[in-house]
């Protein structure tokens, strides 16, 4: 062993080891490793920042931006909406929600596609009684298997590509993860409709989150547009369309004429409705209505606020319409919670009072200046969608758009989701601001900054020298064991490092195995992309994991309760069908 292959090991191994330790964040520490590289030596200067520029990079971050559009968009509720009436119990909601997590993670980012269905998932818990831990790890475990089936789905996939294009010049393209993946999702999704019972039935961290924000209803303005379909309707038709969770309160017309909003109330064009209810079923059904928002006009980098009226405040005691805060302030006003007293007249003309919540739009770089001037303190605990963004199928069309041009192997992947980003920007589908809050920074530098060190192992013989060691080990066995021994390596390894460094590390040394074995490697690098993707034992290995680790109240112990027979299922399915597909002897 030479003194860099000695370094090389080293240095990923120390990595590997602050990874598991986790008491610093992992891209401070893939940060310092690149950092140690370049100081002693292993990382050529001129290349130590070539990972940022990698075409990894820019696909993983533009498809965690298109989910959040999509999320934003509200498309994927829409399509929910008529079944959420028959979902009342979880041996119905679990297959149904499975099911749109598994199919939205095959065109889409995993953690995107979870983020766009927990809400949906955490509301269906509140009206029928069903606790998150039976609804939340089979969704995340289903967004693992739903992202292997097609390159963008997961990272791992996108990984392996770059690891082929390096070795052959030709990467994997965007279907060619297909035929095995969707064989594998089918076998999990059949177990997670029933493997769900296997979970300890526990509340999690969501409620008492709620319970904290537990305010009075939040009252909202909105207006009737002429020809509206409602109009002429009664109040209960329109006020259906809020699923229980929206109340119209109040009816005002004629500017000062007001009416108790009763359910055969007939409404006329340009009616104001004061709506009651929480800020996201406001949103929803504001949306949904094709209601008028009250407050200011959206901009281009219009955002939302929650916040409290405090003592000291200019508008204790005074009106929006006195304080002209549209124009001096850049303020519209969207809501208002009030304890102890429900709100009758128009936002405008409230006068606040010290301890009402309100909900407030305005330009990004204004707001927080404007609200400081207020003396009004901003809520920064939970997101606020009311008057964010009027939903839309655009953001869907456009990346259906960017698929089928990298199908149809016009441009390149990271060329055409670069692209959908900014037909999404342009489009004003989502604000230049919410793109930068969509993108998970430290999985950027954390990509970055490895490729840089797991190319060592290569270019320092290193990956000859380990494929050397499993060949002797794998040497007696049948060439179906040897790629399983890749599979469940990968595995077995990723619940304790990224499975990003997973693959950046492990593929270059599969590939070496096969060719040592004289054998195909493009089989084995399928076998490292599917084990490093399907971390179903801990809630560290994949971000997915992490994310309902909250939410479920789930403890470190409930992930293997449900992943080790999908782990079991993954190999036994996994396997052979990548031999299938994939010859494993060279044609």
């Amino acid at each position: 062993m030479t003194v860099d292959q000695v370094l090389a090991f080293g240095l990923i191994g120390v990595t590997v080891a602050a990874f598991v330790w986790d008491r610093l964040p992992y891209d401070v520490v893939a940060l310092t490793a690149l950092a140690v590289g370049i100081a002693i030596g292993l990382v050529p200067a001129d290349k130590a920042f070539s990972g940022f520029s990698d075409d990894i990079v820019v696909i993983v971050g533009a498809a965690l931006v298109l989910s959040a559009a999509i999320a934003r968009s509200g498309a994927v509720e829409t399509l929910m909406r008529p079944l959420m009436p028959h979902l009342t119990s979880a041996g119905r909601q679990v297959p149904i929600l499975v099911a749109g997590v598994l199919l939205l993670s095959m065109v889409t980012k995993n953690v995107g596609a979870l983020a766009i269905f927990m809400p949906i998932a955490l509301q269906l818990g509140r009206r029928s009684g069903t606790p998150p831990s039976a609804m939340l790890m089979p969704m995340a475990f289903a967004s693992l298997i739903g992202g292997i089936v097609t390159l963008v789905g997961t990272s791992p996939n996108v990984i392996v590509s770059k690891v082929r294009a390096d070795l052959t010049g030709q990467p994997f393209g965007m279907f060619d993860y297909t035929p095995v993946g969707l064989c594998v999702a089918a076998a999990g999704f059949a177990f997670l409709c029933l493997g769900w019972r296997l979970l300890p039935r526990r509340d999690g961290g969501t409620r008492s989150m709620e319970a904290a924000f537990t305010l009075e209803r939040y009252t909202t303005e909105a207006r009737l547009p002429a020809g509206h379909p409602a109009a002429g309707g009664p109040v209960a038709a329109l006020e259906g369309q809020g699923d229980g969770e929206v109340r119209i309160a109040t009816v005002l017309r004629e500017r000062f004429r007001r009416y108790p909003a009763s359910p055969d109330f007939a409404l006329k064009d340009e009616d104001v409705l004061l709506l009651n209810g929480e800020p996201d079923a406001l949103e929803r059904f504001v949306a949904r209505t094709g209601l008028t928002l009250a407050g200011a006009a959206p901009a281009a980098e219009a955002v939302v606020m929650e916040g409290v009226v405090t003592a000291e405040s200019d508008l204790v005691g005074r009106t929006a319409a006195q304080l002209d805060l549209e124009r001096a302030s850049g303020l519209g006003i969207l809501a208002v919670s009030r304890r102890g007293r429900r709100i009758e007249q128009r936002l405008s003309s409230v006068r606040f009072r010290a301890g009402d919540v309100v909900v407030v739009r305005g330009r990004a770089a204004a707001l927080a200046p404007a609200l400081g001037t207020l003396k009004v303190l901003p809520l920064a605990a939970r997101e606020i969608a009311l008057g964010r963004n009027d939903r839309s199928w655009l953001p869907a069309a456009i990346l259906l758009a960017a698929m089928g041009l990298v199908a149809l192997h016009v441009v390149p992947v990271a060329v055409a989701f670069f692209g959908a980003v900014v037909a999404v920007l342009l489009l004003r589908s989502m604000t230049p601001h919410e793109a930068y809050q969509a993108v998970e920074w430290p999985v950027l530098v954390l990509l970055g900054a490895l490729i840089p060190i797991s190319e060592t192992v290569s270019s320092t013989g290193g990956a000859d020298l380990i494929a050397a060691h499993l060949t002797a080990l794998v040497q007696g066995l049948s060439p179906v064991a040897a790629l399983a021994a890749i599979l469940v390596l990968a595995m077995a390894v990723t619940p304790f490092l990224n499975n990003a460094a997973t693959v950046l590390i492990m593929g270059p040394i599969a590939a070496k195995l096969a060719t040592k074995l004289g054998l195909n490697p493009d089989p084995f690098l399928m076998a490292v992309a599917l084990g490093a993707a399907c971390d179903f034992l801990t809630p560290i290995g994949h971000q997915c994991n992490t994310l309902v680790l909250g939410p479920g109240g789930y403890r470190f112990g409930d992930y293997a309760r449900l992943g080790l027979p999908l782990s079991l299922i993954v190999i036994v399915v996994g396997v052979p069908l990548i031999a299938i597909v994939w010859p494993l002897h060279r044609g």
